[in-house]
């Protein structure tokens, strides 16, 4: 009670506002309450959820619990703060979409570099999801209600290239089953640091967020954390220090190509967030650190392309494949690779 007290002491003066509110399940066990929202709300780490606790912003059952408090089933949480939550409505954006497909239940969209796919921190318009809303009425939003409409998976804002967008809530369960069930196919192509000594490979680890980095993803040879992630690669075109590669997904984790190719010692190249940025092999030339400063400004995102993509059709059975092109700047960039490579004695 006497936290309450000097809660609502603290703050009788100051309006506060309801961001979230969650129910805990029936079959949750107890967990500490900063663990417990830093699973629950996207993009927030435990820092700031302890910061939010201290102030008195995290309440249960309606009083102010600190950190520590366990979470127990049928609890409701509420976590308040003194500005008005943001409208998170998506607003319909007259932005062109690139379309491969359309039918009456879904359409295959070739997403351009540097394109948001779903409204988030930062990136609150000018989205894939913005411009589906404003060219489609009533897509479906995705499980749990969430206002994703039409998405049943991403692809990184950096990365190009295929998404397959549900139309109705039939197309919406049948390829959400289908990605669940990894009988998707899928493949990328990647620009990698470095060459290799296999033709192909591939690489198996469970993923999960870096714990000193929460925008990676890192690999955790303990079998009992993260969720399993295998890809499997193949060589396309070698540059010597920098290889073309083919990438096809068995499981679809966040960042999945990103994170094991670092952690088998081949960043993508530019990929800033996994250290691919910097030169990580070749000659200590300044001709040669021109060129890859050159390469970055041509290039400048992760080399990543999602290339192709097939399923079943949710409603004809029949079996759907689709291709993309490279874009012009992931073009452009292994142009030049192949020119120096053929010109310079790099061997």
């Amino acid at each position: 009670m006497r936290e309450e007290e000097e809660f609502n002491q603290d703050n009788e003066d100051q309006e506060l506002y309801e961001h979230f509110r969650i129910q805990v399940d029936r079959g949750q066990g107890l967990l500490r309450i900063d663990k417990f929202l830093m699973l629950r709300i996207e993009n927030a780490s435990r820092t700031k959820i302890q910061n939010a606790a201290q102030e008195g912003c995290i309440l249960v059952n309606d009083h102010v619990v600190k950190s520590n408090y366990k979470v127990k089933p049928l609890d409701i949480i509420s976590v308040v703060l003194p500005n008005p939550p943001r409208d998170t409505t998506v607003y319909p954006e007259d932005i062109p979409l690139d379309i491969l497909f359309e039918d009456d239940d879904l359409l295959i969209v070739n997403k351009a570099p540097g394109m948001v796919v779903h409204p988030g921190f930062n990136n609150y318009t000018g989205t894939l999801v913005n411009a589906l809303v404003y060219h489609f009425d009533q897509l479906p939003v995705s499980r749990n209600g969430e206002q994703r409409p039409g998405l049943v998976h991403r692809i990184d804002k950096d990365t190009s290239g295929l998404l397959v967008i549900s139309k109705n809530e039939l197309s919406m369960t049948h390829l959400a089953k289908q990605f669940f069930d990894h009988s998707i196919e899928r493949s990328y192509q990647a620009l990698v640091w470095g060459d290799f000594e296999e033709d192909e490979g591939t690489i198996e680890g469970n993923l999960d967020r870096n714990p000193k980095d929460r925008l990676q993803m890192m690999v955790f040879e303990d079998p009992d954390k993260g969720k399993p992630a295998i890809t499997h690669w193949k060589v396309l075109e070698r540059f010597h220090y920098a290889t073309l590669i083919e990438c096809r997904l068995e499981t679809g984790r966040t960042h999945q190509i990103r994170a094991h190719m670092r952690y088998i010692g081949h960043p993508i190249f530019n990929d800033r967030t996994y250290g691919g940025d910097k030169i990580l092999k070749g000659i200590q030339l300044p001709k040669f650190r021109q060129f890859i400063q050159n390469q970055f400004e041509t290039l400048p995102r992760q080399a990543l392309h999602a290339k192709s993509l097939g399923f079943i059709h949710p409603k004809t059975k029949e079996k759907m494949y689709f291709e993309s092109e490279l874009p012009d700047d992931f073009q452009s960039c292994l142009d030049k690779w192949r020119s120096v490579s053929a010109t310079w004695n790099l061997s």
